[in-house]
């Protein structure tokens, strides 16, 4: 009970302190298993026992026999569905054909170049050499999101590399999983006429699996056949079900199923996808963090020493800087990505959950099975995870300010709210150039959104999810502009440091409106106009004009003038070279020029 307990509590402290310290949660969690595993055993243990025993071995563990194995399974299922919740079409198109080569073409260098080195560096037979090389082919956005997250990257970047950790988990998983097959089928002679066999019985049985489940799923949660309040569980328990199935009817075939269910959902039309989402990502939280102190707590202090040499070094410098650059400079070949971008990309590869589960489930079965240098599996990837992770952990932000791809300005703007009147404000930024991101709780305003090209995120302001949104790096202005005044002010006060840096802005209320002298410092537009106000203007006048400004007094005037008329508001102020910015409450303070332009919501002025 103690030990069951202590893991879950451990594994939240050092969420926590990922958290706080911005830093990706496997590092603290690897290095809380192996201190309460082997480090304890070792050099801390009166009696010599671990303090967290996983495996039963006569006297304490926590799993009998091939338990730990069979959670392992399940618990990395759990968590690719939720990564194929997240996989959106639409998405993937726009980040263009880098990111395609990266998971095709940069897998293929990783998977024979890493398999080469192994080979010769510790002498492991080929079979195992490429069974390594396939499972450090993923990163994983568990690890990458942490890092880059507070890293003020150009947008194009970012996608990048967010999307390569999202796409290749699934691809290193199956990768891995074929490899493993070769050798448990036939041993040293794998690539048989049955490993084949097995091939096509995995690729037939998991996308058969994954696609009529995710559609029956979707069928009946969308005709509310189950209650609201079974539907997560109800969920949760039809992954794991398709899991197993797939197992059953083809060996390890289930880890596609489930990446390939989770990919349907997602991009079907299933109305609860949100709260499932929300249910998956906390699940995943939970199991990510037991994972791992598990698994680094099962290593045994042996496997640890096999790697202390000179070999382990140089493996793991030649994966970094060799085999990961020379992946991604051949994957970016013709792309119009800067030698400064691509040398970023190449530095950030830090291997996640994905790569120590299946290693520690895949090592320990063929140690058993008896095969020669399995032994070596686990404790390389794992060498290969922690190493990575630390690197890049520690160095990702003043790697990319030497090479210059930090942002220098962030003129990004996120508007709260995804109403008439934002769709109307946002598009006309967006036509001027400016990259514009709408947030709304409300599915079909973010809908319609949508469908105008915006771009636009169903989420409530009050979850943290919207913190950890790398596709928001670039973002430097913060307007507020929903019904709630709370909402509004809320967004003000938590979203101000990371996405109002250059200014931070909020509607007015109507009782603020009723007294303008006293009007907020952030108060956006003009002294009088609240949301119904600026509604109201939008329905009867739904687009914006330009007007030219001959000088300060011109300027103020025309201010007035929208003030004093309950069907104009104005937005902006546009300068001679295009660069927009937004006007306050309390706008006397902007620089103007002759030349400028006045934007703004309402009627034409009168020529």
């Amino acid at each position: 009970m103690l030990e069951l307990a202590g893991i879950i509590i451990l594994g939240i402290l050092a969420q926590w302190v990922a958290w706080k310290f911005k830093i990706p949660a496997i590092l603290p969690l690897i290095l809380i298993g192996l201190l309460v595993g082997p480090i304890a055993a070792e050099y801390l243990s009166e009696d010599g026992g671990k303090w967290i025993e996983p495996i039963w071995n006569g006297k304490n563990g926590l799993f009998p026999g091939e338990g730990l194995f069979y959670f392992v399974s399940l618990a990395i299922s759990i968590i690719l569905f939720e990564g194929g919740l997240t996989l959106k079409r639409s998405e993937i198109k726009n980040v263009g054909p880098v990111i395609t080569k990266l998971i095709t073409l940069g897998s293929a260098v990783t998977f024979f170049g890493a398999g080469i080195l192994a080979h010769f560096i510790f002498n492991l037979s080929w079979e195992l050499s490429f069974l390594f090389s396939g499972l450090i082919i993923v990163t994983g956005p568990t690890v990458i999101t942490p890092i880059l997250r507070n890293i003020p990257l150009k947008k194009d970047i970012s996608t990048v590399l967010k999307w390569e950790g999202i796409l290749i988990d699934p691809i290193g998983a199956l990768v891995a999983v074929l490899v493993f097959e070769f050798i448990s089928v036939e041993g040293d002679s794998g690539f048989t006429k049955t490993a084949l066999i097995e091939f096509g019985k995995i690729i037939l049985f998991g996308t058969t699996f994954g696609f009529t489940f995710a559609h029956g799923l979707a069928f009946v949660i969308n005709k509310k056949l189950i209650p609201h309040y079974l539907l997560n569980v109800v969920s949760l328990s039809t992954v794991l079900l398709v899991f197993v199935e797939s197992e059953i009817f083809a060996h390890e075939s289930g880890l596609l199923a489930v990446v390939v269910m989770g990919m349907v959902l997602g991009n079907g039309k299933l109305e609860n996808i949100k709260e499932l989402l929300y249910f998956k990502e906390s699940l995943s939280v939970l199991l990510i963090s037991i994972l791992f102190i598990l698994l680094a707590a099962n290593i045994n202090i042996e496997e640890m020493m096999l790697l202390y040499n000179w070999k382990t070094g140089l493996l793991f410098a030649a994966v970094v800087f060799v085999i990961r650059p020379l992946a991604v400079f051949l994957s970016t070949s013709k792309s119009k990505l800067k030698t400064s971008e691509k040398l970023f990309i190449s530095w950030v590869g830090p291997r996640g959950i994905v790569a120590a589960g299946i290693a520690s489930l895949f090592g320990s079965k063929l140690v058993k099975q008896g095969v020669e240098g399995a032994e070596y599996i686990t404790p390389l990837v794992f060498m290969i995870v922690l190493g990575t992770v630390l690197l890049n952990a520690t160095t990702a932000r003043y790697v990319a300010r030497i090479l210059g791809v930090f942002l220098k300005n962030s003129e990004g703007i996120l508007i709260v709210g995804a109403s008439p009147v934002s769709r109307i404000i946002g598009k006309y930024l967006v036509d001027n150039q400016r990259h514009v991101v709408l947030i709304d709780s409300n599915q079909t305003n973010v809908k319609v959104a949508q469908d105008m090209g915006l771009e636009a995120i169903n989420t409530d302001i009050y979850s943290v999810t919207l913190e950890d949104n790398i596709e928001l790096n670039d973002i430097g202005f913060l307007m507020a502009l929903t019904a709630s005044a709370d909402i509004n002010n809320y967004a003000i006060s938590k979203f101000s440091e990371q996405f109002g840096e250059n200014g931070s802005f909020r509607l007015i209320t109507l009782e603020e409106g009723n007294d303008p002298e006293n009007n907020p410092k952030e108060g956006l537009f003009s002294h009088t106009d609240d949301f119904n106000s600026l509604t109201e203007i939008a329905i009867k006048y739904p687009s914006i004009h330009e007007i030219e400004i001959k000088d300060r007094k011109h300027y103020e005037e025309l201010i007035e003038t929208t003030n004093k008329d309950e069907e104009m508001v104005p937005l902006l102020v546009k300068d001679n070279k295009g660069v927009l910015e937004i006007i306050s409450s309390h706008s006397k303070s902007m620089k103007i020029e002759k030349g400028f332009r006045l934007v703004y919501l309402g009627k034409p002025f009168k020529k």
